[in-house]
């Protein structure tokens, strides 16, 4: 240990607040200082090793075995605090407590299913749109298309019933703060805490759901065995706390996308199959998860910087996102760039093992928009909220135009459907 801390870099040390109110909303100034600063920052606010770069980020991601995350992925340390509820078995836990239950889910989530899923997504997308349509041309995208959608569509595959599916959202805006400090923004939340939990908890037990949803598919499991009934639920809830909030803050990324960038709506409208690397290229360059922290298991190395063990790793997702060492000009949504790669769904084995769900959910509404709106503009001040690990959105207000019926680019795509 001492002769690795005589041969090891000095890192440089930043007292930023990535947990301040104005980085959450705006944290590319940030993002851009912590790149320029090294490939490792230490952050004394937190006493925490920052990762900035794409490069490093992707290193810590996929090496599970020296980066963990059964020690928690927020900045709490599951060895010496007691997590606030028990921790995801998908999200919290690595080999071999974390394989069972992702090989269940990789198995109810795989390409059969969601081509099961499919026509009727697409259905309930544009039955969605039409109906905002015939309402008037100006709406808040935000609640009315990118909340509205995944909160329709998703919780009826998992198999919940229709009652109290607005829980949803505040719970994981609850849960995502979790992952960061105690700070104001925990605290906001701490009066719901018992509450949000009891009614999702009860959400994931086998009798509430219904018999045809992702929910019956994982209590199967535990019937055969591939999973134990202690697991099941936890499982379950985990669809619940990472399969909404991502997907309806990745899906205002689109609008606010296109919004801003109408070449680009009109490349989407001209070829819809564009609609999944379209939400894929939103993803990166929003980064609807902006952090995640993980825990040296032993004492690591990271481009000559020690990082001993037991302590805190900050990857920022978002950061690594916008490297330009990765990505030319990273700051521009642009369609014609191949956006794989990019970490906003993580990386190696803890991958977000949902995002072809996502994705679906994606191609199903931006193709139904394609096909009717001519034009996304904005009509306001986009707004959003801060959370200690989202990249959050409150309101997005928005005017379409709609596609007129007899024009040569509505023609052509109605003759390719």
């Amino acid at each position: 240990m001492t002769e690795a801390l005589e041969r090891a870099v000095v890192p440089p040390v930043s007292d930023a607040d990535p947990f301040a109110h104005d980085v959450l909303v705006d944290p590319e100034p940030l993002h851009q200082a912590l790149r320029e600063a090294g490939p490792v920052v230490y952050l004394s606010r937190y006493d925490v090793h920052a990762l900035a770069r794409y490069e490093q980020v992707h290193v810590a991601l996929v090496d599970w075995q020296h980066f963990e995350s059964g020690s928690g992925v927020g900045l709490a340390n599951f060895r010496h605090e007691k997590p606030w509820r028990p921790p995801s078995l998908l999200l919290e836990a690595d080999p071999p407590r974390h394989d069972a239950p992702r090989r269940v889910l990789r198995e109810i989530l795989a390409p059969p299913a969601l081509r099961r899923l499919r026509e009727t997504w697409h259905a309930v997308a544009e039955d969605l749109v039409d109906q905002l349509l015939a309402g008037g041309a100006e709406f808040d995208g935000f609640s009315e298309l990118a909340e509205a959608f995944p909160l329709r569509a998703f919780p009826d595959a998992v198999g919940l019933g229709p009652d109290g599916r607005e829980n949803l959202l505040p719970y994981g805006n609850m849960a995502f703060n979790a992952f960061g400090p105690r700070n104001d923004l925990v605290a906001a939340d701490a009066h719901r805490v018992a509450e949000l939990s009891v009614w999702v908890n009860a959400q994931c037990e086998r009798e509430a759901l219904t018999e045809d949803g992702f929910g019956a598919a994982i209590w199967a499991a535990a019937d055969r065995g591939d999973l134990t009934y202690e697991q099941a639920p936890l499982v379950v809830r985990s669809l619940l706390t990472a399969g909404v909030d991502t997907t309806v803050h990745g899906l205002a990324a689109c609008l606010y996308a296109f919004a801003t960038h109408p070449e680009e709506w009109q490349r989407l409208r001209e070829r819809p199959e564009l609609a999944r690397a379209a939400f894929d290229e939103a993803v990166r360059w929003q980064s609807p998860v902006q952090t995640f922290f993980r825990t040296a298991t032993t004492d690591v190395t990271i481009v000559g910087t020690l990082i001993p063990a037991d302590t805190k790793i900050l990857m920022f997702l978002g950061a690594a996102n916008r490297d330009p060492d990765r990505w030319a000009d990273p700051d521009r949504f642009d369609l014609t760039r191949d956006p794989s790669g990019h970490v906003g769904f993580g990386m190696g084995l803890h991958q977000c093992i949902g995002q072809h769900v996502a994705r679906l959910e994606a191609e199903a509404l931006l193709t139904a928009l394609a096909r009717r709106v001519e034009r996304i503009e904005l009509t306001g001040t986009p707004h959003r909220h801060p959370n200690n690990t989202l990249r959050a959105w409150e309101s997005l207000p928005v005017r379409v135009q709609p596609a007129t019926a007899g024009s040569p680019a509505r023609r052509r795509r109605a003759a390719a459907w």
